[in-house]
């Protein structure tokens, strides 16, 4: 009876162990599983906060000019940002300080022709391609650089082609229109309010704004708009950056004619 005894005792015993060892096996699983994956667990950010780089270049035509440019580079330098001057060779003369200012303070210098004369300027590539030349070195005679950023006066559009751009680039020169017009070129009189108006308004590609405005003598309410229009772009998170040679160039575009063979 003890050995029947025993072995019913012995049976039981193994039963009660592989019960137990069942029950334990899928924890031991879990827990394995769970650390083999746990880099599922970390929490990733959505879409919604990454940042998307916006940039916004002030850009100033016609320069240099006693009064509204400085006047304009004293409300930069009081903001901490960089603009860009396309400046006029012509204008130059006289007020080469004003020049030294601009390159002095950290600004991008960019070329708009040496006489701004549509007539002259527009007459052929090579014309307008020396009157770049010429203020180019107009430029290295004050400040020791060449600039190579170049703007058309009026904007390239039905005026750059296949052919000159190709001229420009052969001469190290890239060009930069515009997305954002202030109108204070063509009306100078404008109010305050419509200039920081007109400012708002993008065309195309939302991040990224090269706004046009000028430095003419008579361009005094662009200097009191700035501060409004800086305001605008920083609380909506735009980068402030000057245009330099390193910037990817920015024309309108233009139909390429086909050519038979």
């Amino acid at each position: 009876m003890n050995f029947r005894k025993r072995n019913i005792l012995f049976v039981f015993t193994t039963i009660i162990i592989c019960c137990l060892f069942a029950s334990l096996s899928p924890k031991v699983n879990i827990k394995k599983n769970t650390q083999a994956f746990a880099p599922l667990n970390t929490s990733f950010k959505d879409s919604g906060d990454y940042k998307v780089s916006k940039y916004v270049y002030l850009t100033f035509d016609d320069g240099p000019t006693y009064v509204v440019t400085d006047a304009l580079l004293d409300a930069l330098k009081k903001e901490r940002i960089k603009a860009t001057f396309f400046v006029v060779g012509k204008e130059i003369i006289g007020r080469e300080i004003i020049l030294k200012r601009i390159y002095n303070e950290g600004h991008g210098i960019g070329l708009h022709t040496y006489s701004h004369n549509f007539k002259k300027i527009y007459r052929s590539t090579d014309e307008f391609v020396n009157e770049m030349k010429k203020t180019s070195k107009k430029i290295e005679e004050i400040t020791g650089t060449t600039p190579k950023i170049i703007r058309f006066p009026g904007g390239s559009s039905k005026r750059l082609n296949a052919f000159t751009l190709n001229d420009l680039h052969k001469n190290n020169f890239k060009v930069y229109d515009w997305n954002v017009n202030l109108c204070d070129g063509v009306n100078p009189n404008l109010s305050v309010s419509q200039l920081i108006k007109n400012s708002k308004i993008i065309k195309g590609n939302e991040n990224l704004a090269i706004i046009l405005m000028h430095c003419n003598s008579n361009n005094k309410n662009t200097v009191k708009a700035l501060p409004g229009i800086i305001k605008y772009y920083k609380d909506l998170g735009y980068e402030f950056r000057a245009i330099t040679e390193n910037t990817p160039e920015y024309y309108y575009k233009f139909k390429t004619k086909k050519t038979s063979l």
